[in-house]
Formats: structure tokens, C-alpha cells, sequence
């Protein structure tokens, strides 16, 4: 039943890719050629092609940067639609504030444009660039039973050289994550394990903070010099009554952001992945 059901499913990317990880460079050749000499020799039968990843952090940025271009280009015309009496204008300087003031969607439409050349240099500048090629790639291969074998097995004699995972989906995927070294993921899960008995452990230092709010008389023996303050009428009730939830709440809602950022230090290459860590 279980082989029916995956013939009948559409068939999808992922489940002929295989992520590999850790790519040395063979005998002085790029790491391009190192994948395809490498699989072609190791797996000659099902290996199809590869894919590799490049550091393009420049065009990355060059593209949300655009995006909000685009953003503000749909949002004016939008609003030009509905008041069409009237073409929208701002400001050229900082923040819209000073400057000539100009027709708002020519001026986006010219500002996309010139990000649309920038890219285009930028992209032909990273594909040409070899140092700009990580140590990462997406190997497909002809058949499931190929992926499968590859994600599998043991690539190498050293185990931490070709390191083979199962590739997320395209969307799934968290790019910062890709290019870790070995031991440096061995080192980072070290260190966030420490953090977290950590984080469990003093995790109850605020909790009696707050439970200590509510007993004032404790408060005040503590800290006598407080008493005239703390007698107060309108601030022993909001120490009793509203502070200790207030803190609470501010602790519960840091802690997934804090669990989150301990997950991407950690190295996991998939946002599935970094989110059932957290919420683990």
C-alpha cells in the first residue's frame, strides 16, 4: 500500500535531490568538477546532474531591496487607480522628507530599472566568479532508489567529507545554514545543548523574581529601605496585582524568539526543522 500510494503522488524535485555538503576539491580542480567527477564515478548509473550553491549575499540583498521598490510601485498605482484625478508625488530625499518632489511612479518604475541592470551585472559577476562556489550542492539523480541509496550511505572514507541529506523542499530551505563546516556544526551543537540546560536551569531565577512581587513581606525584609515605597497604595497593587503576570508574560514571550536564534546558531538546514527544534 505504502509503494501505491508514493506511485500515485506527482512527482516532486526533492525526492530525486539529494543535499551534499562538505565538498572537497579533488586534486586541484573547482568544486563543479569535483561533483561531477566524483558522482559520476561513485554512482554512474543514477546520478543525473548537480546544482551548485553559490555565495550571492550582494544579489540577495540587491533583491528584497527591489522587491520593496516594487512594493511601493504597486501601492502607488493602486492608489492612482482609485484617484485618478490626481498622480501620487514624494519626495526625493531621506525618508520622503525634503528634496524635488517627482511623479512617484516613474520615479519606482526608474529606480526597478536600475536595479534590474544591477542584478543582472551582479548575477554574471557571482557565476563567473569560481571562489563564489561553496562547498554545498543539489545532486539529482535519474531514480528515487538512486536519492535514496546517495542520502543514505557513507560517500567517502572520511566521514566528514560528502555528507548526504535528504534536500528540503526549494521554500523550506535556510541558506545561511548550508555552507557550516562539519566541525563546526560539531562544536555549535555542543555549545547551544550546554545553552539550553543552561537556559532550563536559571530559567527559574525570574520565575522567583516574580513570585517574590507577590510576597511583599519577604520583599521587605529583604530590602527594608523599600517599605515606605512599597506601602503605597496604588504601588502595592501594582506589584501584587498587575507586575508578576506582566513579567511572566514578557518571559514567555522572548523565550520561542530566544529558542528560535539558539536553533539557527545550532546549524539546521531546513525552516521545518529550526521551528520543531524551538517548539521542542
Amino acid at each position: 500500500m505504502r509503494l501505491r500510494f508514493l506511485a500515485s503522488q506527482r512527482r516532486r524535485a526533492e525526492q530525486f535531490t539529494v543535499l551534499v555538503r562538505n565538498v572537497p576539491q579533488i586534486s586541484g580542480n573547482s568544486i563543479s568538477d569535483s561533483l561531477d567527477q566524483f558522482f559520476k564515478t561513485s554512482h554512474p548509473d543514477t546520478y543525473l546532474c548537480y546544482q551548485a550553491v553559490y555565495n550571492a549575499y550582494k544579489f540577495a540583498k540587491l533583491v528584497r531591496k527591489r522587491d520593496r521598490l516594487q512594493n511601493w510601485l504597486d501601492y502607488n498605482q493602486l492608489k492612482f487607480e482609485s484617484h485618478s484625478e490626481k498622480r501620487p508625488t514624494k519626495k526625493t530625499g531621506f525618508l520622503g522628507l525634503w528634496g524635488k518632489r517627482v511623479d512617484s511612479i516613474d520615479f519606482y518604475k526608474q529606480q526597478i530599472k536600475e536595479f534590474d541592470k544591477n542584478m543582472t551585472l551582479e548575477r554574471q559577476k557571482v557565476l563567473k566568479d569560481t571562489k563564489s562556489i561553496l562547498p554545498v550542492a543539489f545532486v539529482s539523480f535519474k531514480s528515487r532508489w538512486g536519492a535514496a541509496v546517495c542520502a543514505q550511505t557513507q560517500q567517502s572514507k572520511n566521514p566528514t567529507l560528502w555528507l548526504a541529506n535528504w534536500a528540503p523542499e526549494p521554500r523550506d530551505i535556510y541558506w545561511q545554514n548550508l555552507a557550516i563546516p562539519f566541525l563546526s556544526l560539531t562544536i555549535r551543537k555542543l555549545i547551544i545543548s550546554l545553552s539550553v540546560f543552561a537556559l532550563v536551569f536559571f530559567y527559574m531565577i525570574p520565575i522567583a523574581f516574580v513570585q517574590s512581587l507577590a510576597n511583599l513581606e519577604g520583599l521587605e525584609r529583604v530590602a527594608p529601605f523599600l517599605r515606605p515605597v512599597i506601602e503605597l497604595k496604588f504601588i502595592k497593587s501594582f506589584l501584587q496585582g498587575f507586575l508578576p503576570g506582566l513579567a511572566l508574560k514578557i518571559s514567555l514571550y522572548i523565550l520561542p524568539t530566544v529558542l528560535m536564534i539558539m536553533s539557527k546558531i545550532e546549524g539546521h538546514i531546513a525552516l521545518s526543522i529550526l521551528e520543531r527544534r524551538a517548539s521542542a
